[in-house]
């Protein structure tokens, strides 16, 4: 199946090396390109996009905002927008997260980090970087966003996980992989996929993106906590 792939960035020079980038690969292509967010909205909807790449600076409707119109929209469901940005300095990355975003990815990345970042967003199977994503999260709601451990947090906070489900999104939260969750856990890969699937499912949750955050919105892992079972 070829991914089909939209890149929204105000600054063409850019959209054009990764149009390039993406079009050199014999599993993906660029279907359309877009300056702004609602550009990035319309062409989304026209082309049916798999993945957008969206820059959170742009004028007008910037980033966050067509990010979220994208994961708000029913008939845009199966569409997973990546983040581009400056990545360490940009304080927009936590919102762009809570809007929907599955994941984020700095401007200065390498060309296989870029292609890489489709594919697994395509999938919908882990998070882009889910340890640097946990880092960001953590350094942004140690800024005093983040509710104390029992606080729950988030619209029904954690009721309706069982423990081990809770567990399972301390672990994600933590930066693991499934793989690793299951050697963590002693159980099989597909067990843990069957309990991420259902605690996002529980929690409304798009992807393990909105895990990442809900961990720490709720103070089920606390910001420069390790994850469970791993050394501080």
């Amino acid at each position: 199946m070829t991914i089909r792939v939209l890149l929204a960035d105000d600054q063409a020079l850019l959209r054009s090396a990764f149009r390039v980038l993406v079009d050199s690969e014999p599993d993906m292509e660029v279907v359309g390109e877009a300056s702004d967010g609602d550009e990035a909205v319309a062409v989304t909807r026209r082309e049916r996009a798999d993945v957008v790449l969206m820059d959170i600076r742009m004028p007008g409707t910037d980033g966050i905002a067509a990010t979220r119109e994208i994961s708000e929209d029913p008939e845009l469901a199966g569409v997973k927008v990546v983040i581009l940005t400056t990545f360490e300095q940009d304080e927009y990355v936590l919102r762009a997260l809570r809007a929907g975003a599955s994941g984020f990815l700095g401007k200065g990345a390498e060309p296989g980090e870029l292609l890489s970042a489709i594919r697994i967003a395509a999938q919908g199977e882990a998070l882009l970087s889910p340890a640097a994503t946990k880092g960001l999260i953590a350094r942004f709601l140690a800024q005093g966003t983040a509710p104390a451990p029992g606080d729950g947090g988030g619209p029904d906070g954690l009721e309706a996980l069982t423990g081990r489900e809770r567990e399972v999104l301390a672990l994600v939260a933590g930066g693991l992989s499934n793989d690793e969750i299951a050697g963590r856990l002693s159980v099989s890969p597909l067990t843990v996929k069957t309990h991420v699937n259902r605690t996002m499912a529980k929690l409304g949750a798009r992807d393990r993106a909105q895990l990442v955050v809900t961990a720490y919105e709720t103070g089920l892992v606390r910001p420069g906590g390790a994850a469970p079972g791993r050394p501080a």
